[in-house]
This record gives C-alpha cells, sequence and structure tokens, in this order.
C-alpha cells in the first residue's frame, strides 16, 4: 500500500473519530428512571389542620384529573383560625381534626393515596409539618441547636405553621442522624399504609432552619480534630470580617454535618420506605451541588429564588446522574400580601386575580434554566362545593378565580415541555467551578433584597449566575466532590452524565482538594481557564498550595483567556434563555420568549403583556456544521426545536396562547 494511501486512511479515520466525538458529545447517556410516570404538573395541596372527609378527598382529586394535574403533595399545615401575621386577632377554638400521626391521621393519608392512585395520579407526601421537620413529639435533645444559646426559646420552637397548632413543637436537629431516625420511625410508621401502591415522593422543604451560628453536641469536637484549633473562642464573633478563614472551617464542618446526618439520611430513609426523596436544598449552609446530587429529585423553587438559581440544581442533578428537576413554582408571583395599616389587616387583593401569561413568563423561565417538572404553589384543601379557602402565599389552584377555566390547557403546554426535556441527559460542554468558598468567606449578604429580609448569607448563593462571557456555551457549574470523581478519557471530563471539554474558574478562593484535582487534570492536558489569581480558604495553609498553584498556572493548557475547544451551542446576540438535552440521536433545544429573561421578584401585574413577534437570528453549532436559524417568538410564545445529529431541524409544535393579560387590577 502506497503511503499516501495510508496517509488518506488515517486522515479519514480522524475525520471519523472528531465527528463521533462531536455527534456522541453524551455517549454515556444515563439509564436512571424517572420518578415521576408523567410529566403533567403536579401542584402541592395545603391540608389546614381540621376533620378531613373522604367524600372531600374525592372531589378534589377528581378536579384535579379533570383539569391535567398529574398528581398532588400534600403538605400538613395550620388551622385556619391561627393567628398569622401581627396585629391579627386570634380565634382561640380548638378545631376539631385528625390528631397528628394518629391512627385517624394515618387513615385518611392511606385513603387519598389509594383513591388517587385508582384514578392514576400519584401522591406525594411532605414529610412532617410546616416547613421544616418537627413536632411536639421532637424530645429537647432532639431538636435544633444553636452556638451559646440560653434557653428553650432559642431551640426555635415553633407552632404558627403547624398541625399541631396552637401546641408548640421543636424543630429536629438537621445536624444529628441519631435524632433523624427517631423522628423518621415515627413519621414512616404513620405513613407506612399510604406509601403502599404507586410509588410516592417524600418532600423535604427549603431550608427554614436558623442557621446562624448553628451548632450541635460534639461538633467543637469534631472541629478540633478536623482542623486542629477551637473554634469555639470564634463563634461569638463568626461573621465578622476579620475572622472569614475560621468562619469558612466552620461552613465547611457544618456543611458535611448537613450533608451526612440529614440529606442522605433522608433519601436512604425515602427509598427504605419504598418512596422517593424530593428535596429543596435552597438556603441550607452546604455545598450545594453535593447537597442537590446526593437526593432523588432535587427541587428548586420560583419566584422565592429567581429562575437563573435553577441552574444550580439542574447541574447538580446531572453531574448526580437524576434525570428529572422539580420546581416549586409560582410562588409570591406579585410579592408578598402586605399588611394594609388603614384596614388594619393583611392586603390579599391578588388571590385569585392571577393571570396564566404571567405565569407562562416564570414556567418558561423555568424551563430554560433547566427545570423540567413542574409543582404548582399551589392548591388550599376545600371542602366539596367550596372554594373560598385559599394559601396567603401562591398563586390559587381551585374552581374559581382567574386561572380556573386556563388551568388545562396551561397544564397541557407545560406537559409537553416537560416530556422534551426529559428525554437523555443535560448538554454539557463547560464546567464551571460554583464559588462555594468564596460564599462562604464572604460571610453576611452586603445588600439584602428588601423582598426576603430573611436571606442574610452568601452562602445561600442566590444571585450566583454564569459568566455572559459563556453565554452560548450551556455551561454547567461543578464542584470539588466531582473533579475529584471526574474520569478524565480521551481528553474529556466524565462526571455523572455530564462531559466537559474545559473547566473555568472565576473565583477568590479554591479549596485544596480542588486545586489538586485541577492540577491532575491540567498535568494531563485537559483545558483550565484561570480568569483571576485566587487563594487558599481556611486557617490552616496547605503547605503546597503556592507551589501547586505555580505549577498550574505554568501549564500550556492553562490561561486566563477563554479558549473553548468547541463552538458555543449557539451563537448570536442577546441570547434568550434556553436550554438542552441530548438523547445520543437528538438534540432538544427550547428557547424561552425573551420576556421570560431576567425576571425578579415580585412580578408586575400583566408583566407578560406583548403584542409585537421578536426574532433572533442565530447559529446553532452541532457535529462541526453550523446552522444558521431564525427564532421567531410570536407574542407570549416559546420555542422547541429537534434537532438531529445529521443538523435537521424540526419545530416541535408547543403554541400555547394565554388570555391577553391586563396591565392593572
Amino acid at each position: 500500500m502506497k503511503i499516501s494511501s495510508v496517509i488518506n486512511q488515517i486522515i479519514i479515520i480522524v475525520i471519523v473519530l472528531v465527528s463521533f466525538s462531536c455527534s456522541t458529545a453524551q455517549n454515556n447517556i444515563t439509564s436512571s428512571k424517572l420518578y415521576y410516570e408523567t410529566s403533567k404538573p403536579c401542584t402541592r395541596w395545603w391540608w389546614f389542620a381540621s376533620i378531613i372527609k373522604e367524600r372531600d378527598v374525592k372531589a378534589q382529586l377528581d378536579w384535579v384529573k379533570k383539569n391535567n394535574f398529574g398528581g398532588v403533595e400534600i403538605a400538613f399545615v395550620y388551622p385556619l383560625n391561627r393567628k398569622r401575621f401581627y396585629n391579627e386577632k386570634y380565634d382561640s377554638t380548638y378545631t376539631p381534626r385528625q390528631e397528628w400521626l394518629s391512627p385517624e391521621w394515618s387513615k385518611i393519608v392511606a385513603f387519598t393515596k389509594k383513591y388517587a392512585g385508582s384514578i392514576g395520579i400519584s401522591c406525594d407526601f411532605t414529610f412532617g409539618t410546616g416547613w421544616p421537620f418537627g413536632d411536639t413529639y421532637v424530645k429537647r435533645e432532639d431538636a435544633t441547636q444553636n452556638w451559646n444559646e440560653k434557653d428553650d426559646s432559642l431551640k426555635w420552637t415553633y407552632d404558627v405553621v403547624s398541625w399541631e397548632y396552637p401546641k408548640k413543637g421543636f424543630i429536629l436537629n438537621h445536624m444529628d442522624s441519631s435524632a433523624f431516625r427517631r423522628y423518621a420511625l415515627r413519621m414512616g410508621k404513620a405513613l407506612s399504609e399510604a406509601l403502599k401502591g404507586r410509588r410516592s415522593g417524600l418532600f423535604c422543604d427549603s431550608w427554614e432552619v436558623e442557621t446562624k451560628r448553628i451548632w450541635t453536641t460534639g461538633f467543637d469536637k469534631a472541629f478540633q480534630k478536623q482542623f486542629g484549633y477551637d473554634i469555639k473562642p470564634f463563634m461569638d464573633s463568626i461573621y465578622s470580617k476579620q475572622f472569614a478563614n475560621e468562619r469558612y472551617d466552620y461552613m465547611n464542618l457544618v456543611s458535611e454535618y448537613i450533608l451526612n446526618q440529614f440529606y442522605k439520611p433522608f433519601t436512604a430513609t425515602c427509598n427504605k420506605l419504598g418512596g422517593f426523596s424530593r428535596v429543596q436544598c435552597a438556603g441550607a449552609p452546604i455545598d450545594l451541588i453535593s447537597g442537590y446530587s446526593s437526593v432523588d429529585v432535587p427541587e428548586t423553587e420560583a419566584m422565592l429564588y429567581e429562575p437563573g438559581y435553577s441552574v444550580i440544581v439542574a447541574s447538580a442533578a446531572t453531574l448526580g446522574k437524576k434525570r428529572e428537576v422539580s420546581s416549586e413554582t409560582f410562588t409570591c408571583t406579585y410579592g408578598f400580601p402586605k399588611y394594609d395599616k388603614e384596614a388594619k389587616k393583611m392586603d390579599f387583593k391578588m388571590r385569585g386575580k392571577e393571570q396564566v401569561a404571567d405565569l407562562k413568563l416564570i414556567a418558561d423561565a423555568l424551563f430554560a434554566n433547566g427545570t423540567n417538572q413542574i409543582i404548582w404553589h399551589g392548591m388550599p384543601f376545600n371542602p366539596m362545593g367550596i372554594d373560598t379557602i385559599r394559601f396567603y402565599a401562591s398563586v390559587h389552584v381551585g374552581t374559581t378565580g382567574n386561572l380556573s377555566k386556563d388551568i388545562p390547557a396551561f397544564n397541557a403546554y407545560m406537559q409537553k415541555v416537560s416530556e422534551c426535556m426529559k428525554k437523555g441527559v443535560n448538554y454539557s460542554d463547560i464546567a464551571v467551578y460554583l464559588p462555594t468558598e468564596d460564599s462562604w468567606m464572604a460571610g453576611e449578604t452586603k445588600n439584602p433584597d428588601p423582598q426576603q429580609p430573611w436571606a442574610w448569607g452568601e452562602y445561600e448563593m442566590r444571585n450566583v449566575r454564569m459568566p455572559h462571557e459563556l453565554d452560548g456555551f450551556h455551561p454547567l457549574w461543578i464542584n470539588a466532590e466531582f473533579l475529584k470523581k471526574g474520569i478524565l478519557k480521551n481528553g474529556k471530563l466524565y462526571a455523572g452524565d455530564a462531559i466537559f471539554s474545559s473547566l473555568y474558574l472565576d473565583v477568590e478562593y479554591i479549596n485544596y482538594d480542588a486545586l489538586t484535582a485541577i492540577l491532575d487534570l491540567a498535568k494531563n492536558g485537559f483545558p483550565v481557564c484561570v480568569k483571576k489569581a485566587f487563594n487558599e480558604p481556611g486557617k490552616k495553609k496547605s503547605p503546597d498550595y503556592a507551589a501547586k498553584y505555580t505549577e498550574l498556572l505554568k501549564l500550556p493548557n492553562v490561561s486566563n483567556k477563554f479558549k473553548p475547544v468547541n463552538k458555543p451551542l449557539i451563537e448570536g446576540d442577546s441570547l434568550p434563555d434556553f436550554w438542552c438535552r441530548t438523547d445520543g440521536e437528538n438534540y432538544f433545544l427550547f428557547f424561552a420568549n425573551p420576556k421570560s429573561k431576567n425576571l425578579k421578584l415580585p412580578l408586575t401585574y400583566g408583566q407578560s403583556l406583548c403584542n409585537e413577534t421578536i426574532t433572533k437570528n442565530i447559529k446553532i453549532n452541532i457535529n462541526n456544521v453550523q446552522i444558521p436559524y431564525e427564532l421567531k417568538f410570536k407574542p407570549y410564545q416559546s420555542l422547541m426545536l429537534k434537532i438531529n445529529d445529521k443538523g435537521k431541524i424540526e419545530s416541535v409544535n408547543i403554541e400555547y396562547v394565554p388570555p391577553t393579560p391586563k396591565n392593572s387590577l
């Protein structure tokens, strides 16, 4: 054979391999299962402490089924006569109810689950009452702790959101797996009959446990062993600027405790009980990627967190090989109810007046930031023939109100998008290091959001967003855990369901383990972009950190300029938010209507109002082929494209035209 022929064959093989590498960018398509049998939206269902009757359960579930919901999540909350807000008069009349965790309570819950299954819808349960886990059965020694607390009131007793109101109970210590185990035994036993049949999700809400100086018995000894010094002298001033390094060490161990003593045991317990865990880690003082990736169905929420936050949750899902990312959706769409000083009562004028076009803005923004399962927030329990009971912090899901006639069609729309956005895995190319260390070193938020003054800590990472330099690349977040777990093969980093071609660092701090993992990757040729100098966080510095840092910067494949291996998935100016999944043969691209970009709480009433078509000219890069395409957004419309591995584009019909919104009540 001539040398030229051999060379030609080698060139052909190389071209084929390059093409194969691109066309199978996600060739480790996940085999993980879907926990929800349908992509229809579900709804949270607030059971207010009262006598729940079978006929009312059946009537409301029949309505749920008729209106294109896929299921419900029962949230066990307070009686309606509780004192909810300041200056409200408390009705001291005790509301009769099935007593918490009693046989009568278990019986009606099991009946509800069985009936839901008989009509083909799912039934999830909040694994407790109210927002955080806790009740009157939690003993003082199992209650949450904070450093240097003086009395039981600082153990954060609560009653205002509990099914047991007005009885006071302790919130569970989320840093003690033994306390959780005792709690879970009670809950599991009470729910045992309800957990038979179709698999149920067991839900854990966002973190609403006091985090300032959170503590647990033995924490100081564990800290001394791990970090080599006593944390107690620093605790009273742990959030001051001068103790940033000590605060980082403290947060590091707090995160380990909560992950290993609560979130992981919670998921293991849910699985043992025959269910699955659905969890909001939002607000928890933890490494968010590690937290969200450790549960079965990670859940975001909007609008208490902006839709862009969902990328953290979706990234963790990809790294943890989880196919579903749910969202508590439409919470406080137009802001929190406000107290009317003149009327001396809360102003609930927005309840029942919500507009589906405004809600579509939020849903589309969530889809374009990685969410693929909508959980309405939500539906109050109402006796048969009544729809006057409302929940204070949500849109109203019920037989009356602005939304009632539009819910079936809107649910059908969200189902169609969700089905596409659950196929295969999330597209990945650029890994971006999540600035967890930066947030722990930063401490308290400098500019608290007046809408949510309780969000005091940078650790929540509410406002962390991808660098604009990466617009179009569809980047995902990564952390130290998955940099260490990842496998470098043929120049690509395989981590969970993600395959990355390069790593992007734009942080001020990186811990020693992460630096070591990054250096190992870079020494083996993996491209790394270091946008600015970073340092080691924590009080004790590693003796070889500086040497490893210097070695990293000297490598030829490490640069302070972003040099992508591949072209961006989407090229164009002022790109709308978009999300992409691939099943190995096809790419599914969802483009949110440009009006869904950069949503902030609260939405203004009628913010979705639109009477013009918006056109965006883009280029789609798949398999080394560039495809020019015109995105044409008609009023209120988002777009879904299906692209095969040969570059053929099919427009998926997801048209849904909501009623034209009003811009005033």
